[in-house]
């Protein structure tokens, strides 16, 4: 095999991917957001948290309560990711949304991929003019066993990455 022949084409292909402005996963359509401007994207690490409840069938299972993570970007610390769900930055912007769509996550142990349209906002820092919110490249964040006892709580570590899109450039 000649190495050199393949990595021009592979050099292409990457560059051709920035020049779109495509530096994320290729998302699958259900949570594509087209038409919007991608304002920031952030790293999140930190852990789902599930309650043990009664399900519709009155069965115990988990589900989700909130999730409790700290916003990266280059490594550093910018935000953290809360109930509601929530997402704050240090400068004081926020942006809380709900569910629309979703796709599942790479494994069984990945927390879903999300679109989610902003229901509020304050401040007018990095956060200001995000229309809708991204969950991609989940890893972990699944509960995992079964819940026996009413009233407990199950913490999963998880990461995703977070693009927040706007319909300004």
């Amino acid at each position: 095999m000649n190495l050199h022949l393949k990595m021009p084409l592979f050099f292409l292909v990457a560059l051709a991917s920035l020049s779109s402005g495509e530096v994320y996963a290729q998302v699958p359509s259900a949570i594509a957001v087209p038409g919007q401007n991608i304002v920031t994207t952030l790293h999140a690490e930190g852990a789902q948290i599930y309650e043990c409840m009664a399900g519709p069938d009155k069965k115990l299972v988990w589900q989700a309560r909130e999730p409790i993570a700290t916003l990266l970007l280059d490594g550093k610390t910018s935000g953290r990711h809360y109930a509601g769900p929530i997402w704050e930055l240090a400068d004081g912007s926020a942006v809380t949304a709900k569910a629309v769509a979703n796709s599942p996550g790479a494994t069984p142990n990945d927390i879903l991929w999300l679109k989610l349209e902003v229901t509020s906002q304050r401040g007018v820092g990095g956060l200001y003019g995000v229309t809708s919110v991204q969950r991609i490249n989940t890893k972990g964040g699944m509960a995992q066993g079964s819940c026996d006892s009413a009233g407990t709580y199950q913490s999963v570590p998880y990461s995703a990455d977070y693009v927040f899109l706007g319909n300004g450039s």
